[in-house]
């Protein structure tokens, strides 16, 4: 007896007819192709996963895949993914979200997503600007970043995205440079692959209102250390790390939330009678 194989996938099949609006240049399209090319890796069919995000250039994600998406409101797309995952767990759940979606208003939920451990994948694009809004500091930005909707910089110290992960417990932290097709494909594949909660940020330039960042296609460099399974060790490099740093810093070993979901149906109108006003 031949041993069953794995379905073959191309990228293109992850991919839908709309055609993305994002300007051009924007590092996003890279992130697009780039989760397109893990999915068709990881060998299951679009129906088998969901990708859910909130608002901003790159929550647009959602429409330009052929998988089941869901596009949310601001700030609570880990909040439904959550929720879709615990009720149907045969699916493999993606969160696509911005550093203004999901670190300002978002930024709650990100804690809390991290700390249940659920066994999804939060793929954040950090431009460190509102790049849909037209151009405002977001909680990314350097302090120093003159604008003319922020002159001379907010001076406000910015969030660090690695940091809060590790510290609120995800299981997976990576960062990677939107320009590095293939980097970005491994990376993600492997986060998707990682029980628990996996937090993925990909360095995404916003040429149209950050053109400085065109930049970061030199200054971005992979970490010369091995991802570790020590906390404690990872926060050491996190804290000393320059933001530029790319590749995975930390796979933990927690177990994964495990959701309880039974197929008995209940009485529906005893239900309904307890909750009777």
């Amino acid at each position: 007896m031949n041993a069953p194989t794995c379905p073959s996938f191309k990228a293109g099949d992850f991919k839908s007819g709309i055609t993305p609006i994002w300007c051009p240049g924007c590092g996003d399209y890279h992130v697009l192709l780039s989760i397109t090319k893990a999915l068709a890796a990881l060998g299951r069919p679009p129906e088998d996963v969901a990708v859910v995000s909130g608002i901003g250039c790159s929550s647009r994600i959602p429409a330009y895949t052929n998988c089941y998406g869901f596009h949310g409101v601001h700030g609570r797309s880990l909040a439904l993914a959550a929720g879709l995952k615990v009720a149907r767990p045969d699916l493999t759940v993606m969160v696509m979200s911005g550093d203004g979606d999901g670190f300002s208003i978002g930024g709650n939920h990100f804690l809390h997503a991290c700390r249940r451990n659920i066994d999804m994948t939060y793929i954040v694009m950090d431009n460190r600007v509102y790049g849909m809004t037209k151009g405002q500091p977001s909680p990314t930005t350097e302090p120093d970043w003159d604008s003319a909707l922020s002159p001379g910089g907010t001076g406000l110290s910015p969030f660090h995205p690695l940091v809060i992960a590790l510290a609120s417990g995800a299981n997976f932290v990576a960062r990677e440079f939107s320009g590095d097709i293939k980097a970005c494909t491994n990376t993600i594949l492997e986060a998707i692959r990682h029980p628990g909660f996996s937090f993925v940020e990909i360095l995404s330039p916003c040429v149209t209102f950050r053109p400085d960042e065109k930049e970061w296609k030199q200054t971005v460099h992979k970490a010369i250390v091995e991802p570790t399974d020590d906390p404690a060790r990872a926060a050491r490099r996190i804290m000393t790390d320059d933001g530029m740093n790319t590749g995975i810093l930390y796979r933990g070993n927690r177990k994964p939330y495990a959701a309880h979901v039974s197929d008995e149906v209940g009485d529906i109108k005893a239900l309904e009678e307890a909750f009777a006003l």
